[in-house]
């Protein structure tokens, strides 16, 4: 069994009184000495986002040595230490539309250059004179397929924004762009000789091209580019050996950039047939970095239902987890920073302790913050396994704080995550409509159905061509397998999910009586019409194997819009206005059918929306009708 991490307590006071405090951005030096991060505090159910400051930490007991703060209306981000020590962030001015990288120097931060538009992924050249960063100059939108899009008038797809590799001296001084123009550069890495770059790119737009990106290499001094590998797999990590010679990356099935999983790959910086070096891996690789003392690659990994650090060599693949937790882990780049003296920091967190700084030894990290020590959990959780098809799946089960001692069958919703390249993982729960349901005294439970990381390729593969089908299976079985350990009522299940778990609630309705209230958040119901007008179409390909064009009858067999009329479980769907990713006509096709049959049924579609929400009132207002849809159908109020 995996060691619990060791959360230090503070005295408990009531959780009304406690705004949770975040850390985000988390970077350790070279030397291991320090930490950096952006620390905000934040109301549950606040209606506006609290302003944060870059806070440096001693590494050994998190005793506060600076707080930076230099701009009280920006948002901080993309911190990195140099070489030597030195700490460079960029500070974003929304309403200006500017994006500023500072330089720490003392306990103040001066400017080193500003740009109309975005900035992001800051990387210190080896020599330490130089730091390169991606731009979006004049961004239309916020960078990524999950943010809002831009309003489709005018001549469609002439105009994309560009995310650019661009370098400015240490000193300060001009902003110099070095990618060329028609290359979207999702992500990057300095060479060793501070020559050029490895880097992910595509050209055309950003938002719907990651899935076709290959890895490159860019001259730093001309901005030529050079492809080193089309990887046969979505590519995240591109990272460079200390010696030159070879680049590594994660390469597997990801639905989603940003939603890292796979397994271990490398290929020569010369060019040449990438190699998987962690073949059949009982694991998901979710972020590396090359150990710069010639010790091979460290990783972090999803095994199971715990997080872990896992050595690889790049010629005898992966080594004994050197430390393991059933938490989530966070850090700038990766589930965890690493020190070039054998330590690392991170940021964690599980359903049952709120989030904290951890850093020491790679093998023992300890707590060295307790910001949150006095907020007390809401739920007890548990991890739990079921057979499904011949795979071993996992899930989480949720029970309100106390719930245990109380007698009786209680109503439990199952919420299916999106992807489906993705995994739940223990998260502190205190905001959000799963802390309303929890609250309302509702049982939660997250299954990891197959196509979900934690369990190698094959599983996250398993559902190629198979959507609706055996993952369907592996959460019908996961809740029998809840109810087997919980006073559960099967009379009274719900279902909700977001983007893939909106496609699974609206499929499951046409599949199964068994639930009966659901929320469909951004789902899919026609993947006919859905191919044709969302901004991400490649993403399916790998899935389907061929595009709608070529061959229908896969993306027609799992539309749930063709068995509407079985469709009985009176439903709650909700979808952001300018969601590229999954367009709100999708829900609007699906809220039209039910209607036709009778189905009691709401549609909530929030303005200027994407795929996410980030207005806190339409926040509020989705947790609100969530709660109120579940009573009223679970519990009849």
């Amino acid at each position: 069994m995996a060691p619990a991490l060791a959360f230090l307590l503070a005295s408990a006071a009531p959780l009304a009184a406690q705004p949770l405090h975040q850390f985000t951005g988390l970077v350790i030096a070279p030397a291991g000495d320090r930490v950096a991060s952006v620390e905000s505090a934040q109301e549950p159910d606040a209606l506006v986002a609290s302003h944060g400051a870059i806070v440096v930490r001693g590494a050994s007991d998190g005793h506060v040595l600076a707080r930076i703060d230099p701009c009280k209306v920006c948002d901080y981000s993309a911190l990195a230490y140099g070489p030597d020590g030195q700490l460079v962030f960029v500070a974003r001015d929304r309403r200006a539309g500017t994006a500023t990288l500072m330089l720490l120097s003392g306990r103040d931060a001066r400017r080193l250059a500003t740009v109309n538009g975005l900035a992001a992924d800051t990387r210190w050249s080896p020599d330490g004179r130089s730091i390169a960063l991606l731009v979006t100059i004049g961004a239309q939108k916020e960078t990524g397929a999950v943010q809002a899009g831009t309003r489709q008038v005018g001549e469609i797809g002439e105009a994309n924004d560009e995310k650019r590799i661009a370098v400015v001296p240490a000193s300060g001084g001009t902003l110099r762009t070095i990618s060329p123009p028609d290359r979207f550069v999702y992500e990057f890495d300095w060479t060793p000789d501070g020559k050029g770059f490895v880097a992910t790119t595509a050209k055309g737009n950003g938002d719907v091209n990651w899935w076709v990106a290959t890895i490159d290499a860019i001259d730093a001094a001309t901005g030529a580019v050079r492809t080193i590998t089309a990887p046969a797999a979505q590519a995240n990590f591109p990272r460079i050996s200390p010696d030159g010679q070879t680049v590594a990356f994660i390469g597997g099935l990801m639905s989603d950039f940003g939603s890292v999983g796979g397994d271990i790959w490398t290929v020569p910086f010369a060019g040449g047939v990438a190699k998987d070096v962690t073949p059949g891996y009982r694991g998901t690789f979710t972020s590396l970095q090359w150990d710069k003392g010639g010790g091979g690659i460290r990783t972090t990994a999803l095994l199971g239902d715990q997080a872990a650090v896992v050595p690889v060599d790049p010629a005898g693949g992966a080594g004994e987890p050197l430390w393991t937790a059933r938490a989530k882990v966070d850090a700038e780049g990766g589930g965890a920073a690493f020190a070039k003296a054998g330590t690392m920091a991170m940021v964690a967190q599980d359903y049952e302790h709120a989030p904290e700084i951890f850093a020491g030894p790679v093998a023992t990290p300890v707590q060295i913050t307790t910001d949150n020590g006095a907020y007390r959990p809401i739920v007890s959780a548990r991890s739990i396994t079921w057979k499904s098809g011949g795979h071993d799946v996992q899930g989480w089960l949720l029970a309100p704080r106390g719930a245990v001692a109380t007698t009786g069958r209680a109503p439990m919703i199952t919420v299916v995550h999106g992807g489906p390249a993705a995994a739940v993982t223990p998260e502190f729960l205190w905001k959000g409509d799963d802390a309303a349901l929890i609250a309302a005294g509702y049982w939660l439970f997250y299954p990891n159905p197959r196509g979900s990381y934690g369990q190698g390729e094959a599983f996250v593969a398993a559902n190629k061509r198979d959507f609706g089908g055996g993952d369907l299976k592996d959460i019908l079985a996961g809740i029998d397998a809840a109810e087997r350990v919980a006073p559960i009522d099967d009379a009274r299940l719900g279902l909700k999910g977001h983007s893939y778990g909106g496609f699974m609630a609206m499929w499951a309705n046409t599949q199964t009586d068994r639930f009966k209230a659901i929320h469909a958040g951004a789902g899919i119901s026609d993947w006919i019409s859905y191919y044709g007008t969302n901004g991400i179409n490649t993403w399916m390909i790998p899935y389907f194997g061929k595009s709608l064009y070529e061959d229908s009858k896969p993306y027609w067999d799992i539309s749930a819009i063709q068995f509407i009329d079985r469709a009985k479980t009176p439903t709650l769907i909700t979808v952001g206005e300018r969601d590229i990713e999954v367009p709100p006509s999708q829900s609007l096709e699906y809220w039209n059918g039910l209607k036709t049959h009778g189905v009691p049924t709401s549609l909530v579609i929030y303005p200027d929306e994407g795929h996410g929400f980030h207005d806190p009132a339409h926040v509020a207002d989705e947790r609100q009708r969530v709660v109120e849809w579940f009573d009223r159908y679970l519990r009849g109020r």
